[in-house]
């Protein structure tokens, strides 16, 4: 076989240098991601009642963007020490029922006259 180029040698060192710190920094925010869903569930875990969590994740099955939000909402709630206490179930929907009025609420109807 010939000899190889040094030049296309070190254009593939190269290339194999940023392809392992793509995979790197791609293994990183994966890994960031994980952290902060942990963390999402066990400030969860600890403002929900066992009810409550079990219609989250039924809703967060039928319904992920509601969940989310409604999560999001939680997690705020008690970032500002709004909560007092566990949140049960019937507070739960009550937040539910809050969330889907202001979805249905922004509705837009056209007449043509």
């Amino acid at each position: 076989m010939a000899e190889e180029d040094p030049e296309l040698e070190a254009l593939r060192k190269k290339r194999l240098s940023q392809i392992q710190n793509e995979q790197l920094s791609q293994e990183q925010m994966e890994e960031q991601q994980r952290q902060i869903e942990n963390q999402r569930q066990s400030i969860l875990k600890g403002i929900l009642t066992n009810e409550a969590r079990e219609r989250l994740s039924n809703i967060k099955l039928a319904k992920p963007d509601y969940a989310t939000t409604l999560e999001n909402q939680l997690i705020q709630l008690a970032q500002t020490r709004r909560v007092s206490g566990k949140i049960n179930d019937d507070q739960l929907r009550q937040l539910l029922r809050q969330l889907t009025q202001t979805k249905r609420e922004s509705k837009i109807t056209f007449k043509r006259r």
